[in-house]
């Protein structure tokens, strides 16, 4: 998700991930996390198509985090991000699984824009 304003979100509804150059298109994603009724969450951002890409870092079959070395996502081909314990496929732009045990299931997208050269993760109420 980009947001076609220049200017940066509100701090109060956005967080910081890194900055844009950072995420290198079918490179390292960055791992963060999330807090979900009180416990933290892996995620990560990848950049696809030259947009930043966020998911929660959890298989849609097992529940198992995804990335085989931190913050390695892509398959060998750089078309998908794998699931390093069963090799399950998800299409980077949507997260829908595309191959492997879990197809149709998907990964759970987060709100991410792009600002000013940073990378923003949106917060509930965020524009």
């Amino acid at each position: 998700m980009v947001n076609a304003t220049s200017e940066a979100p509100r701090p109060e509804l956005a967080r910081r991930l890194c900055t844009s150059p950072e995420l290198i298109e079918g490179g390292r994603g960055l791992r963060f996390e999330i807090q979900r009724d009180g416990l933290a969450q892996a995620a990560f951002v990848v950049r696809h198509h030259g947009k930043a890409r966020a998911y929660v870092n959890r298989c849609a079959h097992v529940g198992v985090e995804l990335d085989w070395n931190p913050g390695e996502f892509f398959d060998c081909s750089k078309l998908y991000l794998v699931c390093a314990t069963h090799g399950a496929l998800y299409a980077p732009a949507s997260g829908r699984c595309v191959g492997g045990p879990c197809r149709g299931q998907a990964l759970e997208a987060l709100p991410v824009v792009e600002r000013d050269g940073q990378v923003f993760l949106l917060e509930a109420g965020a524009a």
